[in-house]
Formats: structure tokens, C-alpha cells, sequence
């Protein structure tokens, strides 16, 4: 059964890096799953998602924003000796509707993620998922910010429930949750 570690933290607190060296344990077949679809028009994340990949093994295989996860993981060939996925809330925000997608209704998203969680728990690799805090600050006057902000909690409670490990990354730190 595959062990699920889940990193969350705030925008810049480490959770990439740590990633990167727990799935680097694990040998050199990572498949590391960018939940975000590029969009050839924004510079900016292109940049970014340029400095994450400059982070990573060349070695690595790269999944970009597959629908479902884990059957694309599970058509690999070679099977993955650990996966990493980036991020949790991206993943979340083109399900709710940001990024161009038609928006799914939250139980809809909370099913499919508990899909996927049950796919990452029977796989026969380690499955490192990123995800990230975004209800610390002040409770968002927008009705969708609102519900985006609730969904992630949520979603973050179900993978940390679901998780062998979960740490929370704060200032390049990791104190473990569980």
C-alpha cells in the first residue's frame, strides 16, 4: 500500500523544497504531477513554473495537470518510484471554476479527491502531496473566494487524515503533524 506525506504551509514557507528531498529518497523514477495547466499567455507563472522544474531532477518524469491522477500515474512504464504533487490547491482551483474550467459543485470535488486519495493509498509507491494554507488571514468578503477557501480546508483535512505523515512547512521549517 502506498504511504500518502502531505507537506502544507503558507505562499514561500519551504513545502516545494522539502518535497523535492523526500521524493529524491525514493530513487530517481519520480513522476512529479503539476496540477497546474500552462498557459503560454501569463509570463509570470510561466517563470515560475520554470525556477520549480530548474528545482527538480531532469530525470523526473512530468504529468501536467492530468484530469484523473491516478490512472494516468497508473499508465506509466516504468512505475514511478515515488510521486510528488504540486499542489493540492491547484488542483482544487480548476475544479471550482478559476483557470477557465466550468466549475464542479463542492460535492463533486470532495469525491473525486477522495477518489484520488483512495487511488494514491493503494499504489504500490509513495505518494508526497503539496498543499497549502490559505484560511489564516482575514474571512474573504467574495462568496466564491469563500467557498475556494473552505473547500481547501477541507481538502487539506481529508489528505492529512488520509496521510502516514503531515508536516507543516513555516519559514523553511517542518514541524510534523502527525
Amino acid at each position: 500500500m502506498g504511504d500518502i506525506i502531505f507537506l502544507t504551509g503558507p505562499v514561500r514557507s519551504g513545502k516545494s523544497r522539502r518535497a523535492v528531498d523526500i521524493a529524491e529518497s525514493y530513487g530517481d523514477r519520480v513522476a512529479f504531477v503539476a496540477t497546474y495547466a500552462r498557459d503560454p499567455a501569463d509570463a509570470e507563472m510561466a517563470e515560475r513554473v520554470r525556477r520549480h522544474q530548474d528545482e527538480r531532477p531532469a530525470t523526473w518524469r512530468t504529468l501536467e495537470a492530468p484530469d484523473d491522477i491516478v490512472a494516468a500515474l497508473a499508465a506509466l512504464d516504468p512505475a514511478p518510484s515515488c510521486v510528488l504533487i504540486d499542489s493540492l490547491v491547484t488542483w482544487l482551483a480548476f475544479r471550482t471554476g478559476f483557470g477557465g474550467r466550468e466549475g464542479m459543485t463542492d460535492d463533486a470535488i470532495l469525491a473525486a479527491w477522495s477518489r484520488e486519495l483512495d487511488g494514491f493509498r493503494a499504489a504500490p509507491w509513495p505518494t508526497v502531496i503539496i498543499g497549502d494554507e490559505v484560511g489564516w488571514s482575514l474571512v474573504p468578503m467574495d462568496a466564491d473566494l469563500r467557498r475556494f477557501r473552505d473547500l481547501a480546508g477541507f481538502l487539506g483535512q481529508r489528505t492529512a487524515a488520509a496521510a502516514s505523515e503531515a508536516w507543516l512547512m513555516v519559514a523553511g521549517c517542518g514541524v510534523r503533524l502527525k
